[in-house]
């Protein structure tokens, strides 16, 4: 009798596995929310080795700052998955989600963490955008992504930024920020500091260390 039951049930068809449903990119739970305002919301994202987020949405124009050496594999919703690809500290990318969503799976496939400042652009602000003040490293409809690789004793040119901002440390550095007045300020940064400024500003950034350094600067339009 047991073998008949065991039998029947075998026989049964098995229940499809229900898809996973996405969530909304600042309810995935490793995109920490470290910074909201008007204008952005920024995530900082760590994923240990060998893990993965969930499925979920990007519905606003970003910007990405990876803060880590690291290797990935991205799985979007509908297609086949991915190719393993490295990700390295001071990489940057823009992508336009406000008109082309993007749903996917982060997945870390190699042996050390992949970290990512994520930006999600909430809105432009008001006012016709300025011109590029240096070459962009990654751009979108709604910002300009600038990427400063400092060698020891390196600085940026001087440049003004007109439009809000953001200021990010890729790598560990010991900035320097000096104003056209001279006034200035110096202080240790880490991988993932960030500073999100809404005033004109004119400066040089430096490196005041003695290893090269990544400062990124995603400057709304």
């Amino acid at each position: 009798m047991k073998i008949l039951l065991l039998a029947a049930l075998l026989a049964l068809p098995q229940a499809a596995a229900a898809p996973q449903k996405a969530v909304p990119v600042d309810q995935e739970p490793v995109h920490k929310v470290v910074l909201q305002n008007d204008y952005v919301q920024v995530m900082h994202v760590t994923i240990p080795p060998g893990r993965h987020t969930l499925l979920h949405t990007h519905s606003h124009d970003g910007v990405a700052v990876r803060l880590s050496e690291a290797m990935v594999r991205i799985d979007v919703q509908g297609k086949a998955p991915g190719v393993a690809a490295p990700s390295r500290a001071g990489d940057v990318s823009a992508q336009a989600y406000a008109t082309q969503p993007m749903t996917h799976v982060v997945n870390n496939v190699g042996t050390t963490a992949f970290e990512v400042v994520d930006i999600e652009i909430l809105k432009r602000p008001e006012g016709k955008a300025t011109e590029p003040i240096a070459p962009t490293a990654a751009e979108n409809p709604s910002a300009r992504v600038y990427r400063w690789a400092l060698a020891p004793g390196a600085s940026t040119p001087e440049h003004t930024h007109e439009r809000p901002y953001l200021l990010i440390a890729a790598t560990p550095m010991q900035l320097l920020m000096k104003a056209p007045d001279g006034a200035s300020m110096e202080h240790r940064v880490v991988a993932g500091d960030l500073h999100w400024i809404d005033t004109r500003v004119t400066h040089v950034l430096a490196n005041r260390g003695t290893e090269a350094g990544v400062l990124v600067e995603v400057e709304l339009r």
